[in-house]
């Protein structure tokens, strides 16, 4: 990548909301990327206190960016500090490639799809999710398709996060790539894009309180963080775009979770990653955090769930294969950097 790994890990550190090292055996610690503790109540707090009556062990929680995460745990190798980390794809097969996660086989695991684990054993989706954008509703219709967003209209109007800093910004480079059908389409797509661009953003939570306030109007993220941003965000509206052959696809984008290698509290961790893949903590995840459970043998009725289902419907869903997304990352977000010039 051209931006140097002290960068990624000055934009990751930068978002942390809380941090500390864990010291005592009755406290876990997670790093995770940002989403499933917006809103309130959140899913992560609500397990997190019902673990923490259950087990006496407390959490303690460190948010970032999904690339800023998992560099955390990189750098911090000689001296483990996490011992659970949530991130989403593909910085958590990097974590795994780089051998930043050990080998668990949590209670449950076996009620997880094939392709939602690690065949290793190294991560299990935990909550499901979905690429998507937002922009403003009270400013009438939004745009379509991606060639809508060229319009001049939308100029320092757009803002996505950035390319291989934030999970939903790569995860915007992926989509780009797979509705326009090459890379080279996409890379052309995103050079003209620039033209509207407002600039980058190491962080995508960030952007939608922008949108809600008409700072700019369109801008990327995922479902289940728009979601359970709307209450404090009004004026989002979700939706996802078309490309050239007038299809609207998105594809699923979930928070894996995994055991740090050389977590200095791995029981501990062991227990909360057992609690969070738990049938009651799983059936909890669409009616408060607003995600789909990763649990086959969990089946949701709530209303929440009810209107992901409807939102989504006409929306094809696409799967990635993370491996080759992971083996082309580096020169992927270099050729993203070439083409905006950022």
């Amino acid at each position: 990548m051209t931006v140097s790994k002290s960068m990624l890990l000055a934009a990751g550190l930068a978002a942390i909301v809380a941090a500390g090292p864990a010291l005592a055996d009755d406290v876990v610690t997670i790093y995770s990327a940002d989403g499933l503790h917006d809103g309130t109540p959140n899913w992560y707090q609500t397990e997190f206190d019902a673990f923490t009556k259950a087990t006496g062990i407390k959490v303690q929680y460190v948010e970032a960016g999904s690339g800023g995460v998992v560099e955390r745990v990189e750098k911090e190798k000689s001296n483990t500090q996490a011992d659970v980390l949530v991130t989403l794809p593909p910085f958590i097969m990097k974590a795994a490639a780089d051998g930043l996660l050990q080998p668990f086989t949590p209670a449950g695991a076996d009620q997880i799809a094939a392709g939602d684990k690690d065949k290793g054993g190294l991560y299990y989706s935990l909550v499901n999710n979905y690429q998507c954008f937002i922009y403003n509703g009270t400013l009438g219709d939004g745009p379509k398709s991606y060639d809508d967003l060229l319009d001049p209209k939308f100029k320092d109007k757009i803002q996505y996060s950035t390319p291989g800093q934030a999970g939903d910004g790569t995860a915007v480079m992926i989509q780009v790539i797979h509705a326009y059908g090459s890379k080279d389409a996409a890379f052309d797509y995103f050079k003209k894009l620039q033209a509207n661009n407002k600039g980058p953003s190491s962080s995508t939570g960030k952007l939608t309180a922008l949108v809600n306030k008409g700072e700019i109007w369109v801008a990327n993220g995922d479902l289940q963080m728009n979601l359970s941003q709307t209450p404090d965000n009004p004026n989002i509206h979700i939706f996802w775009l078309a490309g050239p052959d007038g299809k609207r696809s998105t594809f699923s984008l979930p928070y894996y979770v995994g055991l740090v290698q050389g977590a200095p509290h791995a029981d501990a961790g062991k227990k909360l990653i057992e609690f969070l893949l738990s049938q009651e903590a799983q059936s909890q995840v669409s009616a408060i955090a607003l995600g789909v459970p990763s649990r086959q043998d969990v089946h949701p009725t709530d209303d929440n769930y009810k209107k992901l289902q409807t939102m989504m419907q006409g929306v094809e869903i696409w799967y990635p294969d993370w491996n080759q997304v992971l083996t082309d990352l580096k020169a992927d977000v270099a050729r993203w950097h070439e083409a905006t010039g950022s």
